[in-house]
């Protein structure tokens, strides 16, 4: 079939295209920049400030340990964060609404914002490393096996925060309501041996840890961008490559399963009333 007369096919062109200009318009926006990054540069300084001794037993120091944490938190926070406060914004001003009344709008709007995120999270990415790259000795950025690991590790991010993004954002009622999120994910941070290794935490922690996206993703960083000894301080002495697939594919298999759900009983339940009734919630708090 000629995908230009699949109407689903279109759709998703579309979205494509909508999620470039939205990706656009993000990184030309000055002040939107901003709000996305000064919670890792924020980190990266106080690193830079503070971690200059090395971790226990390697020659790597506290602030390069931190880095590649500090990027994996940044793809949770922007991924997971981010496109669910778009779906709770879009709800609220009739975005969606509109989309609902087109043929497959759902699905070239839902392509359009994961698009958006998922280039957005890149570019973050590496706008972030490449001053850490300079700031901390012992970063592994020249290396192209690097680059190798840290390309799987971050489509699995994708994969595992991006759907999950949609659920949230299907699930909560406004964009006000995500403070929230943001304050879990920041508590998940802390204890996810961002910015010290995990094994230092109580074992019960380090359990609690191991169930979210977080540390993973912070694992998986650290296994591209520290050298090979440095696993020697982490669980089990080892970057566990496997684990990490099956903690974060599981993630992702339960946010690819739930977000078609939970997305189309939130497209029905749109309306002209509902939508100015969240206009007025909106005016009220605001």
């Amino acid at each position: 079939m000629n995908p230009g007369t699949n109407p689903t096919a279109t759709a998703m062109s579309a979205g494509l295209q909508r999620g470039w200009i939205e990706f656009r318009q993000t990184v030309t926006s000055v002040g939107e920049m901003m709000g996305w990054l000064w919670i890792p540069v924020a980190a990266l300084i106080v690193m830079y400030a503070v971690g200059g001794a090395p971790v226990a037993g390697t020659n790597v120091s506290l602030g390069a340990q931190a880095v590649p944490g500090i990027i994996g938190m940044n793809l949770v926070f922007t991924g997971l964060m981010g496109l669910a406060m778009g779906i709770t914004t879009d709800r609220d001003d009739g975005t969606l609404l509109r989309a609902r009344a087109t043929p497959n709008g759902i699905v070239g709007y839902l392509t359009g914002k994961v698009a958006g995120k998922a280039a957005m999270t890149v570019a973050l990415l590496v706008i972030v490393l490449v001053p850490a790259g300079l700031m901390f000795d012992g970063l592994r950025i020249g290396e192209p096996v690097a680059w190798l690991t840290l390309g799987w590790v971050l489509v699995l991010g994708l994969l595992a925060t991006l759907p999950m993004g949609a659920v949230l954002g299907a699930m909560f009622s406004n964009a006000q309501n995500l403070g929230f999120l943001a304050l879990l994910i920041f508590g998940l941070t802390g204890i996810s041996g961002v910015f010290y290794p995990l094994t230092a935490m109580p074992e019960w922690l380090q359990w609690v840890a191991q169930v979210f996206p977080v540390y993973w993703l912070g694992l998986g960083m650290r296994s591209a961008l520290l050298p090979d000894a440095f696993s020697a301080v982490e669980i089990g002495g080892s970057w566990r490559h496997l684990e990490m697939l099956g903690v974060l594919g599981a993630w992702a298999v339960l946010g690819l399963l739930l977000a078609p759900v939970l997305l189309r009983r939130m497209a029905r339940r749109q309306s002209g009333s509902v939508v100015e009734e969240r206009r007025r919630q909106v005016q009220q708090y605001s």
